[in-house]
C-alpha cells in the first residue's frame, strides 16, 4: 500500500518555486529520510504532507485519500517541537487527549514513566532532549499511521538524538508506522532508514530504498590521463581527485573495462553528498503513479 503519493506537486510563493514538480511514491511501513540543504523545500514538503500548506500545483496523497480527509490517521512534529511551557507534562496529555479521538493515554503514559520523565514538571523546565521526548509522545498517542518529523534531532546533543531515534524505532517495531523524517545528520540515518527522499533546489532528485540506492552506486580511482574517456561512457555523478589521480561517483554497476582503475562501493553519506553537489541531476526515472483510489 502507498502511504505518500504526490504527482506534480509544487508551492510558489509570489514568483519564487519552494518546490516544483514533486512527484513520488512512498510504500507504506517505511521509515522516510528526507534529506537536502537549508532552502530545499524540505519544510514545504512536510507541510503540504501534512495539511498545512496548499498545493499551487498538482496533487498529495496519503493512504490513497486527500489529506484533508485523511487527517485523523497523520501525526506531525514541527521543527520547534511546540508545547505549552507553562503546562505540566500531564496537562499537555490532557491536551492531546481532547484534540485526539484515536488517543491513546495508557501508550503515552508508559512511555513517559519508561523515559522516566514526571508528569508533573513543567513542559518549560524540561531538557531539550526530554522535550522533544514529550512532544514525539504526544505525536505518538494520537496513535497515527504516518508519523511525519521536521528536523527532530536539529538542537539535540548525540546522546539525545540516539535516545530519540531508539524510542521512535521502537513505536515503529511496535506499531507498523510509516515515518517521515527530515535530518541534516545523514549519517545517523543509515541504519535507521530504510527509503530515501533528496530534495534540493525545490526538486527531488533521489526518491527510493536506501540499499538499493546504494548499491546501485560505486567509486571508481584511477589515472587522471583517462578520466575523460571513462566519464563520457559512464553516468557520472560526482568527480575529483587530486594531480595524477581521479575519482568518479558513478550510477552504474558495470567494472571500468580499464584495469587501472579500480572500484569500491559507497556507503549513504557519500551518495547523498555527491547529489547535493549536482543539483541538476536524478538518481532515478520519474516514479511511475498507482492509482490507490
Amino acid at each position: 500500500m502507498t502511504a505518500l503519493e504526490t504527482e506534480a506537486l509544487g508551492r510558489r510563493y509570489r514568483r519564487t518555486w519552494a518546490l516544483r514538480d514533486c512527484s513520488v511514491v512512498v510504500p507504506s511501513g517505511r521509515v522516510v529520510a528526507l534529506v537536502g540543504p537549508n532552502g530545499a523545500g524540505k519544510s514545504t514538503l512536510l507541510h503540504m504532507a501534512v495539511g498545512l500548506l496548499a498545493p499551487t500545483t498538482g496533487t498529495v496523497r496519503v493512504f490513497g485519500e486527500p489529506v484533508r480527509e485523511n487527517l485523523r490517521r497523520i501525526a506531525f512534529m514541527a521543527q520547534g517541537k511546540p508545547l505549552y511551557a507553562g503546562f505540566s507534562v500531564a496537562e499537555m496529555l490532557t491536551f492531546g487527549r481532547g484534540l485526539n479521538p484515536r488517543w491513546d493515554d495508557a501508550v503515552a503514559r508508559r512511555r513517559l514513566a519508561e523515559l522516566d520523565i514526571p508528569l508533573g514538571r513543567r513542559v518549560g523546565r524540561l531538557s531539550g532532549g526530554q522535550r522533544t521526548q514529550v512532544a514525539l509522545t504526544v505525536a505518538l498517542a494520537k496513535r497515527p499511521d504516518l508519523l511525519v518529523l521536521d528536523e527532530p534531532l536539529a538542537d539535540l546533543d548525540p546522546l539525545a538524538r540516539q535516545d530519540v531515534m531508539r524510542g521512535l524505532m521502537a513505536a515503529v517495531a511496535e506499531t507498523g508506522l510509516t515515518v517521515l523524517l527530515s535530518s541534516h545528520v545523514v549519517s545517523e540515518l543509515e541504519g535507521t532508514c530504510d527509503w530515501l527522499m533528496v530534495v534540493n533546489g525545490g526538486r527531488v532528485q533521489v526518491s527510493g530504498d536506501i540499499d538499493e540506492l546504494v548499491a546501485g552506486h560505486r567509486l571508481l580511482t584511477g589515472p587522471a590521463e583517462g578520466a575523460d574517456a571513462l566519464a563520457a561512457r559512464l553516468p557520472v555523478i560526482s568527480r575529483g581527485g587530486t594531480g595524477r589521480q581521479a575519482t568518479l561517483l558513478v550510477r552504474d554497476g558495470t567494472p571500468p573495462p580499464d584495469p587501472r582503475w579500480t572500484t569500491r562501493p559507497v556507503n549513504l553519506e557519500e551518495t547523498v553528498l555527491a547529489y547535493l553537489r549536482a543539483p541538476d541531476l536524478a538518481a532515478l526515472p520519474r516514479p511511475t503513479l498507482t492509482s490507490t483510489r
